[in-house]
């Protein structure tokens, strides 16, 4: 009689486990190949990120190649590739370096909108400020003292990478349209400044001794030869995939 108890309950717990298996197998296998599905996207895109950030690189670098030996349609077209398969750090660097070949060619409003599409490729300002601030500097012989201020304001803030400078570009506009004393008070605060770089704090003490001395109108001078000059390097941008960001250019 045991042995017949003993069967009767392990047919019975054989039956449960069945059913258990019927219910729930499906269910569990269903949640283990929306894990692979996913795991295997991730491994894509990951891939393919990293396949594209390969070729912007090579594109990069032919672009450079292309520059110094001094073929700037060559070097143009690399760049132009490097923007489309790259990632935003090769993006920037990438119009950052076609509005120094436009530049250089005196092709200035050509240069101001690919330093705009520059600024706007990527939300990280160590890589966006850099470009916004180069094309506001452009675009002070064309542009009027509202436009020039809705593009330096936004660097201006104590935040961003190049604030300092923002704010020394600004003072300069506003200098030229004839708001001497809002420009004044702005290179004092430059110049008392603690966490303002030594180069622009010299400028502002110069900027306040024409100001004073009446010698002013001679600082749109300045305000030339900044634009002329590679805009300033903000810090390093943090490795994006596929390896870590290029270096910011020479130019423009």
């Amino acid at each position: 009689m045991v042995d017949v108890f003993e069967q009767v309950e392990e047919e019975l717990r054989s039956d449960r486990y069945k059913r258990l298996a019927r219910t729930w197998l499906p269910i569990v296998g269903g949640v283990l190949l929306v894990a692979l599905v996913a795991a295997l996207a991730v491994w894509g895109w990951d891939s393919w990120q990293t396949s594209k950030a390969d070729k912007a690189s090579v594109a990069y670098d032919r672009g450079l190649e292309s520059l110094q030996a001094g073929n700037p349609v060559g070097a143009d077209a690399a760049f132009v590739q490097a923007a489309k398969e790259g990632n935003d750090a090769y993006k920037v660097m990438a119009l950052m370096q076609r509005a120094g070949i436009a530049l250089e060619a005196n092709r200035i409003p050509d240069a101001i909108r690919l330093l705009d599409e520059a600024a706007k490729a990527s939300r990280d300002a160590l890589l966006s400020d850099p470009a916004a601030y180069k094309a506001a500097l452009l675009a002070m012989d064309t542009e009027t003292l509202a436009q020039i201020e809705a593009r330096l304001k936004p660097l201006t803030d104590p935040d961003r990478p190049l604030s300092p400078f923002a704010v020394e570009a600004l003072a300069m506009a506003r200098l030229e349209y004839g708001q001497t004393a809002a420009a004044r008070e702005a290179f004092v605060l430059l110049k008392n400044g603690l966490d303002t770089p030594e180069i622009v704090s010299q400028r502002a003490d110069l900027a306040i001794a024409a100001i004073d001395s009446g010698a002013a109108a001679n600082l749109k001078r300045i305000t030339g030869a900044q634009a002329a000059l590679p805009a300033p390097i903000a810090p390093v941008a943090p490795a994006g995939p596929g390896g870590p960001a290029p270096a910011a250019p020479a130019r423009p």
